[in-house]
C-alpha cells in the first residue's frame, strides 16, 4: 500500500511538472506572436507615407535611381586614366619562319632564303595606360547620363503619386465600408425588434401569420447582408495592406473618419491647366532632352578624337621554361604615343542616324500636344465628375435623412395601432437603400476628388 501512495505520488508530481511546462511553452509562443504581429494606427496621410516607404514598386523606382547614378560613374570612369598590367608565356613548337631575298647573304638574285628566327620559349610582362584627350560623344554621354538619374527621380515620383493615389482610394473604402457596416448593425437591431414585437402580436392574436413572416424574410436578409458586409470589410483591408506594402497579417487601425473630408478645398477652379504641374509632362520634357542630346551626341561624330597611351614592358627569350633563372636576363623596352581618329566616310552611317533622331524630336513634338490634349480632357472631365458627385452626395444625403423620418413615423404610427405591419418594413427597407446610396455616393465623391487632384497634378507635393 505505501509503495502504491508512492508511485502516486511520483506520477502526479511528474503530471504537475508537465502541465507547468506546457503552460510555460504556450505562454512563450502566445508572446512570440505578440512580438511578431505588428500593429499600427494610421490615417490616410501617415497610411500614404508609409506605402510610399514600402510598396515594392516605389522600392523599386529607387533602385532604379541608384542603378542611375552608377551608370553616371560607369561613364566617367571612361574619362579617367585606363591601366592594365599584363603578363604572356608562350611555347612555339614550330618557330616563326622568315623568308628573306637569297641575295642578302651573298646567294643568286631571284630566289629566297627560308629563315626561323627566335627561341621555343618567349615571355612578356610590363604596364599599358591610355587616356582619352577628347571625344566629342563622351561630352556628350556625360549630359546624357546626368539626364538619366533626372528621368529616374521623375519616374520615382511617378510611382510615389501612383501609390498615394491607391492608397487613399483603398483608405477610404474601409472607411464607408466600416461606417455602413454600422449602420447595418443598428438597422438589424431595429429589425429584431420589430421582430419580436410581431411574434408577440401575433401571440395574442392582433396580426396575421404574414406579418410575422413579412419581417422575418426581412431580418434573414438583413443579416445575410450584415455577414456578407463584414467580409468585404475585411477583404477591403486586406486590398489597403497590399497597396501599402505591409504584410496582410498586421493588425492596422483607421483614424480618419469621414466627418473630416472636405470637398469644399478641392472645388475646382475656373483656371487654365498647369501641364507642368503634371509628372509625365515633366517625363516626356525629360525625354525630349535626351534625344536633343542623342542628336548632338550623333553631330559630334564627325569630329576626331584623340587618344594618349604609354607602355612599359620587359621580354624573354629562352630555350627551356627557365624565366625565373636570375643569370638569364630581361629585355626591358618603353613608349609613349598619341593617337588621333578622323572620321572620313562610314557610309553615309551618321548621316542616318542624324536623321532618324531629327524624325524623333519631330515625333516628341506631337507627343507633346497629344499629352497636352489628354490632361486637359482628363482635368475637364475630372472637374464634372466631381462636379455632379458632389451634387449626388448632397442629394443622397437628403434622401438619406428624409428616408429616415419616414422610418420613424411609420414605426411610432404602428406602435400605437394606427400604422402597418407592412408599412415599417418597406419604410426600413427604403431606409437602408437610402443609406447605401448615400455611402456609394460618399465613395464615389471621394474617389472623383483624388481623381482631380491627381489630374491637376497636386495629389501630393513634390
Amino acid at each position: 500500500m505505501e509503495r502504491f501512495l508512492k508511485k502516486q505520488i511520483l506520477l502526479y508530481a511528474a503530471a504537475a511538472l508537465l502541465a507547468t511546462n506546457e503552460a510555460a511553452a504556450q505562454e512563450k509562443q502566445d508572446t512570440s506572436q505578440k512580438k511578431q504581429t505588428a500593429s499600427y494606427s494610421f490615417s490616410v496621410e501617415q497610411a500614404i507615407e508609409y506605402g510610399i516607404q514600402n510598396k515594392q514598386t516605389v522600392l523599386n523606382a529607387a533602385v532604379d535611381q541608384e542603378i542611375a547614378q552608377k551608370k553616371v560613374n560607369e561613364l566617367k570612369g571612361i574619362g579617367l586614366p585606363q591601366i592594365n598590367g599584363f603578363v604572356d608565356a608562350k611555347k612555339f613548337f614550330d618557330i616563326p619562319t622568315q623568308v628573306v631575298p637569297a641575295s642578302a647573304f651573298g646567294g643568286p638574285e631571284g630566289l629566297t632564303q627560308a629563315f626561323q628566327f627566335g627561341l621555343a620559349y618567349n615571355a612578356s610582362a610590363g604596364v599599358d595606360a591610355s587616356q582619352l584627350l577628347f571625344d566629342g560623344t563622351y561630352i556628350v554621354g556625360l549630359q546624357a547620363s546626368k539626364t538619366y538619374v533626372e528621368l529616374s527621380e521623375k519616374t520615382y515620383q511617378q510611382s510615389k503619386i501612383e501609390t498615394a493615389e491607391m492608397v487613399s482610394k483603398a483608405y477610404y473604402n474601409v472607411l464607408v465600408s466600416t461606417e455602413r457596416m454600422e449602420f447595418l448593425d443598428a438597422n438589424i437591431a431595429r429589425i429584431k425588434k420589430l421582430m419580436d414585437d410581431t411574434k408577440a402580436f401575433y401571440d395574442n392574436g392582433f396580426v396575421e401569420k404574414i406579418d410575422v413572416d413579412r419581417v422575418q424574410v426581412t431580418y434573414n436578409n438583413l443579416t445575410n447582408e450584415t455577414e456578407r458586409a463584414k467580409k468585404n470589410i475585411e477583404l477591403s483591408k486586406l486590398l489597403l495592406k497590399f497597396q501599402m506594402g505591409m504584410d496582410l497579417k498586421t493588425d492596422l487601425t483607421l483614424t480618419d473618419n469621414l466627418k473630416n473630408i472636405k470637398f469644399e478645398e478641392a472645388m475646382p477652379a475656373d483656371e487654365p491647366v498647369d501641364y507642368t504641374k503634371r509628372i509625365e509632362y515633366s517625363i516626356l520634357q525629360t525625354n525630349q532632352h535626351l534625344q536633343e542630346l542623342d542628336l548632338k551626341k550623333n553631330r559630334f561624330q564627325y569630329l576626331p578624337s584623340l587618344y594618349a597611351y604609354a607602355d612599359l614592358s620587359t621580354y624573354a627569350y629562352r630555350y627551356d621554361f627557365d624565366f625565373f633563372d636570375s643569370d638569364k636576363g630581361w629585355y626591358p623596352t618603353s613608349f609613349f604615343g598619341a593617337k588621333m581618329s578622323i572620321p572620313v566616310f562610314d557610309g553615309m552611317q551618321r548621316r542616318s542616324r542624324i536623321a532618324q533622331a531629327k524624325l524623333e524630336l519631330k515625333k516628341t513634338e506631337s507627343n507633346f500636344k497629344l499629352l497636352e490634349q489628354s490632361i486637359s480632357l482628363e482635368t475637364e472631365s475630372s472637374k464634372i465628375k466631381l462636379q455632379n458627385n458632389i451634387a449626388s452626395l448632397i442629394t443622397q444625403g437628403k434622401n438619406r435623412d428624409l428616408a429616415e423620418e419616414v422610418s420613424r413615423v411609420s414605426k411610432i404610427k404602428y406602435d400605437q395601432g394606427v400604422g402597418s405591419n407592412l408599412e415599417v418594413v418597406t419604410a426600413e427597407t427604403d431606409y437602408k437603400e437610402a443609406v447605401n446610396n448615400y455611402y456609394l455616393a460618399m465613395y464615389e465623391a471621394i474617389v472623383a476628388k483624388i481623381d482631380y487632384l491627381k489630374a491637376t497634378g497636386t495629389l501630393i507635393k513634390n
